[in-house]
């Protein structure tokens, strides 16, 4: 199997002193060059762990909070709230600190317009972890700052001052947050605020209820798809079915004639009608012929051909000790994972409005300075005069890091001076998802006399996951020469074994893949983990007991070990098969957040039937320990969707299916009848939740499989051989 070339790269002393100039990038970039493996390996390695700090405004407690004369408190959160539940943690956050209740904090979506934009995006599981400090300092900000401004009112010194529900007292006088505002202009901020002692704390660490909850429950309208504009007409954007067609012509003759149509937008990168409604814009685009160049008409079966290990380039991203030999007496094992679509309940789309040269964007997004910069560049306008306006989201698991139909939509409203609401179509957003991209592994191992691993090696190819998406910058990927997303749970995490090694290899593939949740993790873990239980299996070990003997001993090591005890322990795990019952085990690693999983398997009319899910997560400091359980609950029920259903095909250059039903995914039959979740904590701050549970649950029911039928399912979907 082909291997990275280790031979440095002579590099001129010009060369060295330019790169030299460029500072830490300078550095990077040289490492490309000299050692090239090593600083690739430790380059990949910080990625890997690191957890994301919040990189945008962290000064101007103004711009995140608002005082009403209600005396509630608005706080303008630049994390968007897509189901993961980050309002409510962030809102026991901000409460805390600022000395009120739940009922008087209120969190919205923060406008582009108030400045309080995130410059990145939504995503990696980061909200409440970035938001931890950052967010309680601002809070903390704004406290001293009303209490200053109280104290000068009352003419009662700062430390004789205390506060409740938002009412500052001392000195037999009192005076509400929204009193102590009026008639203020300008405020002084503090150089450094004094965060209270967690033990001081009322919210956080409590199961409070979802502050979006009655919305929901209700049906307030607070989607991308319930926004409504005065004058408002409605947009569609002629799109092509096959792979990699690219637009020649159009004639639009026909449609212009169609009843409702306002007008025929043609620009050089789309056709789109504007109409009255939806419905007329849709025929309209149905009536246009368009002329489109089709590069090819591929099959599924020349993806699967294309993505398998030895294809491409690859990138050892760890490894320790000597590797594998030809000759040496070693197992070997393949596994694969399908296209995956997102196949969120709400569609993409937006509405937008231009008038002179300012734009209003209402949208459903995961990247709201992103989606500010592409449609200011497009419509040729200073940043400022977009106002990106995001609402709640239908489901994002990545798919609304993308948001070009905010820039059409923009395009379609300069075009007829009104407001343009623009939305996919389910058969759009399948066949034009970003999609999870397929994956092969191969994992190989070898025994020692004892029955522990000596040697371990996993190759595995994906397509892009993160790279080619405005998320990372270019220069990057040249680099570390690895897709940070599509590496995600490719790490081998079992550090005692003398010999490991990782290798990562990139295809390009002809259709759009990007970040999908939990983005390599799932399949990475399905891969190896599957490939440790056949070990343990090889050395008639407890599986339990075969992964604790191989983990190292740092602190992350620690976490990982405490996990798998607490999952084992909880769920009485057993190698037996007890009334048609066995149990499958898997762990991992994700974002620096631990997990283990037991799932509890029959098979009933040659069908996979998941019972029972026990979750072991170490999340780190619990702020709301609801949110985290329902999230390790969602995490399972769409890690188990995609494991048993859901895949992609691709029939003569189409992707399909186009539908839900025909695009099989869990139903609420599927989902197991219970999902236990223990939470540990191993560090005293909060760490990745989203996506971190997605890491085990198809391995674990794999080897659940494994144990019921003798045979190692090494591809997903899991499905069982036909009976005759």
């Amino acid at each position: 199997m082909a291997e990275e070339d280790n031979h440095s790269k002579q590099v001129s002393r010009r060369k060295f002193l330019v790169r030299g100039g460029l500072g830490t990038i300078g550095v990077l970039a040289i490492g490309t060059y000299i050692f090239r493996n090593n600083i690739r390996r430790e380059l990949l390695r910080m990625v890997n762990t690191l957890e994301m700090p919040y990189a945008d405004n962290t000064d101007k407690p103004m711009i995140w909070f608002e005082v009403t004369s209600e005396n509630t408190i608005l706080l303008h959160s630049p994390k968007v709230e897509m189901g993961q539940g980050t309002f409510t943690g962030i809102a026991q956050m901000a409460a805390d600190e600022l000395s009120v209740s739940m009922d008087q904090i209120y969190v919205v979506h923060a406008a582009s317009a108030t400045g309080n934009v995130d410059s990145v995006a939504t995503g990696g599981s980061t909200s409440i972890a970035s938001l931890w400090q950052p967010l309680r300092e601002l809070a903390a900000l704004l406290r001293e700052m009303l209490l200053e401004e109280a104290a000068r009112k009352m003419n009662v010194a700062v430390n004789q001052l205390t506060i409740e529900d938002g009412v500052i007292s001392g000195g037999g006088k009192s005076l509400t947050y929204a009193q102590t505002t009026e008639g203020v202009e300008e405020w002084k901020v503090p150089d450094k605020p004094v965060l209270k002692n967690l033990k001081e704390y009322k919210y956080v660490g409590k199961p409070i209820a979802r502050v979006d909850l009655k919305a929901k429950v209700y049906g307030d309208p607070i989607f991308g798809m319930d926004v409504q504009m005065p004058g408002m007409l409605y947009g569609a954007v002629v799109r092509p079915t096959k792979i990699g067609a690219s637009f020649i012509s159009a004639d639009t003759t026909d449609a212009e004639n169609m009843p409702g149509v306002v007008k025929i937008i043609s620009e050089d990168d789309f056709v789109g009608v504007v109409a009255h409604s939806m419905i007329e814009a849709e025929n309209a685009k149905e009536a246009i012929k368009v002329t489109w160049e089709i590069s090819n008409e591929i099959n599924t079966g020349a993806i699967i051909e294309m993505m398998t290990v030895g294809n491409g380039k690859s990138t050892v991203i760890q490894k320790s000790g000597e590797a594998l030999e030809v000759e040496d007496d070693f197992v070997s094992l393949e596994f694969r994972s399908p296209i995956g679509a997102h196949a969120q309940i709400e569609p993409n789309g937006v509405v937008a409005s231009v008038e002179g040269d300012s734009a209003i964007i209402k949208i459903s997004t995961q990247v709201i300075g992103i989606t500010r910069k592409e449609v200011a560049k497009r419509l040729g306008f200073d940043v400022e005069k977009v106002n990106v306006v995001p609402t709640y989201l239908g489901g994002g698991f990545g798919r609304r890091l993308h948001t070009p139909h905010a820039v059409q939509a923009a395009v379609m409203s300069k075009a007829v001076g009104k407001p343009v609401k623009y939305f996919f179509t389910r058969k759009e957003e399948f066949q034009h998802d970003m999609f999870r991209p397929p994956t092969h592994h191969v994992v190989k191992g070898k025994l020692s006399t004892e029955g522990w691993l000596t040697d371990l090696e996993h190759h595995f190819v994906s397509g892009d996951v993160g790279n080619n998406s405005a998320l990372i910058p270019g220069f990057l990927p040249p680099i570390i020469g690895a897709d940070i997303g599509a590496i995600r749970g490719g790490f081998i995490q079992y550090t005692k074994v003398p010999n490991y090694r990782s290798v990562y290899w990139h295809v390009d593939l002809p259709f759009a893949t990007s970040w999908w949740r939990s983005l390599g993790l799932l399949a990475n873990t399905f891969a190896m983990e599957s490939f440790i239980d056949e070990m343990a299996l090889k050395a008639g070990k407890d599986a339990v007991d075969f992964r604790l003997q191989q983990i190292g001993d740092e602190v992350i090591d620690v976490r990982l070990k405490n996990v798998i005890k607490a999952a084992a322990e909880k769920a009485n795990y057993s190698e037996e098969i007890t009334n048609g019952r066995a149990m499958g085990f898997a762990a991992s690693i994700d974002a620096g957040t631990p997990c283990a999983q037991v799932a509890e398997v029959s098979i009933v009319d040659n069908e996979i039937v998941v019972h029972k899910v026990t979750v072991s997560l170490d999340p780190g400091l619990a702020v709301n320990p609801d949110q985290i359980r329902a999230q390790c609950e969602g995490c399972v029920i769409m890690g188990l969707s995609a494991v048993l259903y859901e895949q992609m095909f691709i029939e003569n250059g189409e992707l399909l299916p186009t539908i839900y039903g025909p695009y099989q995914m869990a139903l609420m039959k599927n989902a197991p009848k219970e999902i236990d979740v223990i939470l540990l904590q191993g560090k005293d701050t909060p760490g990745a939740v989203g996506e971190p549970p997605l890491g085990p649950i198809g391995a674990a029911i794999a080897n659940a499989v494994r144990r019921l039928t003798g045979e190692r399912l090494a591809e997903l979907p899991l499905k069982l051989p036909k009976t005759t």
